[in-house]
């Protein structure tokens, strides 16, 4: 949907006598809200802002107003294009220059240098990401309207010079939070606590940590302008809030960032932070803090401004205080002291929301002044890097990763001390340590990488690919088959080449991270990071993939830019029955259709096809297989008759754990589950408190913080609002999971027969219910057993790879070895006793000392023999503990189908 709303304004020769009279015809916030933007205990919502929006886009002749897509919930998303009249005549060129400049394909440095000239710079504002920090969305509605309004000297030269994307991030959460707040019509009492639910449908404030996979539609909605249509050089991403003590953390970051960048970005990002407080100290406004003031790195991929730092695009993120309730700025005395990292320290005060609003407006025009003085520059810097990658991508290169500057620190420890030692023949030639590792051929990055369309789940393949289409990456496919490196490919399997622009997001897609040792001081405790350490995508998925590290050619088409790709599903004629195949996710899917139309559906139980699931051809059959459309491949294989040792299926009548406000692992896992078909009812403390689960319920999920840890009467979380405070409709999802009351709950429904499925510290039900497992990861001291300290074992969010039982149920159509996201997650010791009857039975475990795949694994030895899943008998029911997050963010298609397989009964 396009919505286009153009002046009616022309301009004459008395233009220059009109700009009053035009000024005057603007609808300012106050004349619409009623209210001006960051007046105290107030909020608009979306339905007034998108009023204001078509209001104002109508009125001026610098805004072209365009819904980019639909929300998850079917709003609009818009975005505003401000420029000069000019310019907006003329942005089909302006953004062809930017695309252009940003993929830098065939375009000599002169060539640049001319369309850099003529082009506009494209910068990317946005706000209202995460709607609880309500800054976000109403500095975007001011910034609108003093961008249409002023009339300044300044304000022109921006016009001129730029094309500004104003980006709304989430209508839905404005809608709901602004309602939320002004609910009380007393002002005093107005409050953002209490939420009722997550303000983005499914993920809430993990809206943020979507953007290299962009499952939820307004993550799909703003990608494609930021990776495929406009492909600004600039993006300014507003989030709340700063380090106590401050007004707000800005750029630069601090270490570590990212070692697959080229250092242009890097400094270009310190070029707009120097703007950016430059400008608010010649402002008098106080508060900035950056690098070590803050926590805010450039490591991670994910993120709506750090994804765009592997598109070599300036990627900005400023987190400020301010609420419309005022609020105080405490006193934190060692932010008083000016330093490095904080220049120009606030006092303690008192704090309004405008005061937010006009740091906003400040940060917003430092950028876009920067931008309008050097838009030549930052289009010709984006094509730069660009050009960079492409080279580095068609040559010989060895990225800088940490592992490799170790590799020659160990080298040179262990040099003999003869090295160097003179002979008969003269000095002996020093040894080049540095060669040794960054001329090692072996160690080269990949020239590209192959995917094979022969692998046993090739949906989940493409589904990877889709991703990197949508962040913009060239991808081809093969029309014949081909042979590199010796190996011989099927026809239909996809290339990914590293020599373009985009190549640090490629390489961050594929190979592992390499997260540096980060502790506060030697020997002390880690550091640590923003959010994940590792999070290699390809490893997720559970995607087969050759590196290959030399230059080569085939029968390839280059897919355009933004098509994503579908695979049919082909259906053998004349067959008896169908096996689809366990290894496939989209398996599941199909079964799921197909026991929705009322078809049979078997499971083979024993024997070579263990796992795959067969049914019997049928008018039922067919069509719910047909119907999954030419979008939804699966592997269909004729089969000439039943297999001996099957069990009929039937759907489990599935709960899923969530909470009063919303659990984001919770979100996730009812969107994963709506995609693959799985009809899951939501079901809340007071739920499981009343027992008789049997009655209702065949299988119970947990996500991690659900289940309370041993020792501890309440699960964690927040504590929940007074029933008086909320409306009614929510008072059945108050309150939480307690041992004293919810556990035995489970217990007797795990005793009836029923299947409990926990993830992540969820699994502590283990320990409630005194099964023969205990922690791996502690130490004895003089005082008694406790968790091994952050100094001798550290893993955040990382890949390790696990072995894996296929045997078991949880198992079938899994490897004997996978990658699962871990997450300091919880590791089990199994008494052998109960392995040998068969009581607790090992699904994952550790059989290395190194199962680091990507990220940072400190200690990782203590890990080895250690049992990270397994399963137990609890009376005539089974307990699923999973300490990995076998559904991160629904991205690791990987490990999926250890929750798909369990998810189904077996009639007698």
């Amino acid at each position: 949907m396009h919505l286009k709303f153009n002046p009616k304004l022309l301009l004459t020769a008395f233009s220059l006598f009109a700009v009053p009279a035009i000024s005057q015809q603007l609808p300012s916030p106050k004349s619409h809200f009623g209210f001006e933007i960051g007046d105290d205990y107030q909020l608009a919502n979306f339905t007034q802002t998108e009023a204001y929006f078509k209001k104002l886009a109508d009125a001026s002749d610098r805004i072209e107003l365009t819904s980019i897509g639909l929300t998850e919930e079917g709003r609009n998303q818009y975005m505003m294009i401000v420029s000069s009249p000019e310019n907006l005549k003329n942005l089909a060129k302006y953004k062809e220059i930017s695309q252009k400049m940003a993929r830098a394909e065939g375009i000599g440095p002169e060539d640049a240098r001319k369309l850099a000239g003529e082009g506009k710079a494209v910068v990317w504002i946005d706000g209202g990401l995460h709607a609880t920090e309500t800054v976000g969305i109403h500095q975007l509605i001011e910034t609108a309207w003093q961008l249409a309004d002023r009339n300044d000297a300044e304000t022109h030269r921006i016009l001129d010079k730029t094309i500004i994307l104003l980006t709304h991030a989430n209508p839905d959460g404005q809608e709901l939070v602004s309602n939320w707040y002004m609910r009380n019509s007393d002002p005093k009492k107005r409050s953002l606590e209490f939420l009722p639910r997550l303000y983005q449908k499914y993920i809430g404030h993990d809206n943020n940590r979507d953007f290299y996979m962009m499952q939820m539609k307004e993550s799909r909605n703003m990608g494609r302008q930021l990776f495929v249509e406009w492909m600004p050089q600039i993006m300014y991403n507003h989030h709340q809030r700063g380090p106590a003590g401050s007004v707000l953390a800005g750029p630069p970051y601090r270490d570590p960032f990212n070692y697959v960048f080229d250092p242009l970005l890097i400094t270009g990002i310190d070029a707009l932070g120097a703007a950016m407080y430059n400008r608010l100290n010649a402002e008098n406004k106080p508060g900035f803090t950056r690098l070590t003031g803050s926590t805010f790195s450039t490591w991670y991929n994910g993120g709506l401004r750090t994804t765009t730092q592997f598109h070599n695009v300036i990627g900005l993120l400023t987190e400020i205080i301010g609420n419309p309730t005022p609020e105080e700025i405490p006193l934190v005395p060692n932010r008083l002291i000016p330093n490095g990292a904080t220049p120009n320290p606030v006092t303690p005060q008192k704090w309004h929301f405008r005061q937010s609003i006009d740091y906003s407006i400040s940060l917003n025009w430092s950028v876009l002044d920067y931008a309008a003085r050097h838009s030549d520059e930052l289009l010709y810097n984006i094509y730069h890097m660009g050009k960079n990658s492409i080279d580095r991508g068609n040559s010989d290169y060895w990225t800088a990763y940490p592992k490799r500057i170790e590799a020659i620190s160990e080298l040179m420890k262990s040099a003999r001390p003869t090295a160097t030692a003179s002979t008969e023949s003269g000095p002996a030639p020093k040894v080049n340590y540095y060669d040794m590792v960054f001329k090692d051929s072996t160690l080269r990055d990949a020239r590209g990488y192959i995917i094979p369309a022969d692998q046993p789940d090739f949906a989940t393949a493409v589904t990877f690919l889709n991703a990197l289409i949508r962040s913009g990456i060239q991808v081809e496919k093969a029309t014949a088959a081909f042979s590199v490196a010796g190996k011989r490919y099927p026809r239909g399997s996809y290339i990914v080449k590293t020599a373009q622009a985009f190549r640090p997001h490629i390489l961050d897609m594929f190979e592992p991270q390499d997260h540096p040792n980060d502790f506060q001081y030697a020997g002390g405790p880690p550091i640590r990071p923003y959010d994940a350490a590792g999070w290699t995508l390809a490893f997720q998925m559970g995607v087969r993939f050759d590196r290959v590290l030399n230059g080569f050619t085939g029968p390839f088409e280059k897919i355009p830019y933004g098509e994503l790709q579908n695979l049919k599903t082909e259906i053998p004629k004349a067959a008896k029955g169908y096996l689809l195949s366990a290894s496939e996710n989209n398996a599941f899917l199909a079964v799921n259709k197909l026991l929705a139309a009322g078809a049979d559906v078997y499971r083979v139980t024993a024997g070579p096809d263990l796992g795959k699931f067969y049914v019997p051809a049928s008018a039922k059959a067919k069509s719910a297989i047909t119907a999954l459309g030419d979008s939804t491949r699966i592997a269909v294989a004729a089969a000439g008759k039943r297999p001996a040792a099957t069990t009929r299926l039937r759907a489990a009548r599935v709960a899923l754990w969530d909470n009063f406000g919303g659990s984001m692992p919770s979100g996730w896992l009812r969107w994963l589950t709506e995609q693959f078909g799985f009809p899951v009812t939501r079901v809340f403390a007071a739920d499981i408190d009343a027992g008789e689960l049997r009655k209702k319920y065949d299988v119970v999920l947990f996500v991690s913080r659900a289940i309370p840890a041993k020792g501890n009467e309440r699960g964690p979380g927040r504590i929940g609002p007074k029933p008086e405070d909320i409306p009614a409709e929510y008072h059945g999802q108050l309150g939480s999971l307690t041992a004293g009351k919810s556990v035995p709950a489970l217990k007797a429904f795990l005793e009836a027969g029923g299947k409990v499925i926990t993830i992540g510290s969820s699994t502590a039900l283990a320990y409630h219910l005194n099964l023969p497992v205990r922690n791996a990861l502690v130490e004895m001291t003089t005082t008694g057993e406790r968790p091994l300290p952050g100094e001798k074992y550290y893993v955040p969010g990382s890949i390790l790879q696990v072995s894996v039982d296929s045997t078991l149920q949880s198992g079938w159509g899994m490897p004997a070895k996978a990658d699962v996201y871990f997450d300091d997650s919880p590791v089990f010791n199994i008494a052998p006793e109960a392995i040998a009857k068969g009581a607790v039975k090992p699904l994952l475990w550790f059989s290395a000392d190194k199962p680091l795949r990507s990220g940072w694994a400190w200690g990782q030895s203590y890990l080895r023999n250690g049992v990270t899943a397994f399963e137990a008998a609890v009376g005539s029911g089974k307990l699923l503990a999973f300490g990995p997050e076998i559904t991160f963010r629904a991205q690791s298609y990987g490990t999926f189908k250890f929750l798909f397989n369990e998810m189904y009964v077996f009639e007698p």
